[in-house]
């Protein structure tokens, strides 16, 4: 008795293990078959499951039969012992199979039984009182033996069967809304870096969309070159979101975040014990990207090193783990950004002259936001739309003396400057309207600096004004009544005012 007891705590524990193993519910539901037949020397074990569309009941994992037996294993409700265990809910015990004629011995799977006794046992799997499906066994027995022990541990597997099937439709269900989700994310960001959605009209941007759309469709090696916030990484989306790579995963890398020693293990990944720390084995981003695109931003800052090993990826297509010796294949798309002089950097010994020609494949440059002027205030007008909805305010446009030192500013920082400047100007403004002291204070000198020099306080005074006057007509489309209402003045006030500043209709538009 503390023998069998023993053996089924044994089978217990390796069916437990085998729902901690794996999410895999024909794996978990084989590796308890298999523990019925090493501890109990219960055979053929199969585990039928119910399709609720076609009412057909079929073998879903089978232990001692080959995969024909198993095809063959299909029942209606109600048809053989499994059909009928299915339609009653009750388990059904065949002391010998050879004498019983509700076993149709469908699988062909069993030799003859003449010689020998086999007991036929078949339980319902049932979730919240519907049976789902039946766990049947075959065992060889003697001829007087009790099988109530059997029948209430096989039962006992059955509940732990049905609770398998009910955690795989859990993870199933969650795995298709994390498929789904991860389309829908993968749509949104596809649609968000869409080359369209790009700002710029000028004729430098116009060659820049135009260059995205000739290698998007490539695997070549783009470098994109331009000064700190032109947008750099804009293109590098543009052109994967483009590409028939766009489902995969683009992996940004900034070069200039990390200390050589650690960009080299982010890059390529390390193998435990390559170095003191790495105690488990580390992943890299190009093992990532791959079947993607990589973007390696600021590659001037890449040390002498780490050019060399990125050489052999461009050319070989392969690369090691740091500490590791095996070759990994690399099937990635390279992109490379830098805001440095790469050819200065070659005479000067830092940057190598064969890994340049294998970088500048595609090159494309991206002009700084003072040689694009007419850019700026299409840009601006995006920002502020964009600034004003996350800080839920209601800006609707920039002023003229505001858009007047917006357009005269040299703007080092390019559009990246720009979104700064207009995200604090949303942020300071309490109005509907961007004003010239809402902005920052290296554009107000601009200002200063052109057009106050030499003025007196009453020249000051009327350009205030006029400032003033021209909001106002351009809030109320013109209408003087409405704009001396919003100033608190009479009509024949600013119609005076307007004649004396020369406020024409170019000023309201």
């Amino acid at each position: 008795m503390k023998a069998k007891m023993s053996k089924e705590v044994a089978l217990l524990s390796d069916i437990a293990r085998a729902f901690a193993d794996s999410l895999d519910l024909e794996q978990t539901l084989g590796a308890m078959l298999r523990s019925l037949e090493t501890h109990l020397k219960l055979r053929r074990g199969t585990i039928t499951l119910l399709e609720p569309d076609s009412e057909q009941i079929k073998v879903k994992v089978a232990h001692g039969l080959s995969k024909s037996s198993k095809n063959k294993g299909i029942y209606k409700i109600g048809e053989g012992i499994t059909g009928k265990v299915v339609q009653t809910g009750q388990e059904i015990v065949v002391p010998d199979i050879s004498k019983d004629p509700r076993f149709l011995h469908r699988t062909r799977s069993r030799e003859d039984t003449s010689n020998t006794k086999t007991a036929f046992f078949c339980v319902p799997i049932k979730q919240e009182a519907k049976t789902i499906g039946a766990l049947s066994v075959d065992r060889e027995t003697s001829r007087s033996e009790d099988f109530e022990a059997d029948i209430r541990l096989l039962n006992v597997i059955a509940t732990m069967v049905a609770q398998a099937v009910k955690l795989n439709k859990l993870v199933e269900t969650d795995r298709k809304q994390l498929r789904e989700e991860n389309l829908r994310l993968q749509q949104e960001l596809k649609a968000h870096y869409n080359i369209h959605n790009m700002v710029g009209n000028s004729n430098a941007m116009k060659e820049v969309y135009r260059l995205i759309q000739k290698v998007a469709d490539s695997n070549a090696t783009v470098i994109i070159r331009g000064e700190s916030g032109t947008g750099k990484d804009l293109v590098a989306h543009a052109i994967h979101y483009a590409s028939p790579r766009a489902s995969k995963p683009f992996i940004k890398v900034n070069c200039t975040a990390l200390p050589d020693s650690l960009l080299e293990s982010e890059l390529f990944g390390h193998e435990k014990g390559a170095f003191t720390g790495a105690t488990e084995r580390k992943i890299g981003r190009f093992e990532r990207a791959n079947g993607g695109t990589i973007f390696l931003d600021e590659i001037g800052d890449f040390s002498m090193n780490l050019q060399v090993k990125l050489l052999r990826v461009i050319q070989f297509k392969e690369f090691e783990r740091v500490g590791g010796t095996e070759s990994i294949k690399a099937n990635v798309r390279i992109m490379v950004a830098t805001n440095k002089n790469l050819e200065q950097q070659i005479n000067d010994r830092l940057f190598r002259e064969d890994l340049f020609y294998r970088i500048n494949v595609f090159p494309i440059f991206l002009p700084p936001l003072r040689q694009r002027k007419d850019d700026i205030m299409l840009l601006a007008d995006t920002f502020l739309e964009k600034c004003s909805k996350e800080n839920n305010k209601d800006i609707s446009r920039i002023s003229t003396p505001a858009i007047e030192m917006l357009t005269s500013y040299h703007w080092p920082g390019n559009v990246r400057e720009l979104e700064n400047c207009i995200e604090r100007a949303v942020l300071i403004c309490d109005g509907d309207v961007i004003r010239s002291e809402h902005l920052p204070p290296s554009l107000q000198m601009i200002k200063k600096t052109a057009t106050m020099a030499g003025c007196s306080l009453p020249e000051i005074i009327e350009n205030k004004e006029k400032e003033l006057i021209v909001d106002a007509l351009k809030k109320t489309g013109g209408s003087q009544k409405q704009a001396a209402k919003e100033l608190g003045i009479t009509e024949r006030i600013i119609g005076y005012k307007i004649k004396r500043f020369d406020i024409s209709r170019k000023f309201l538009s």
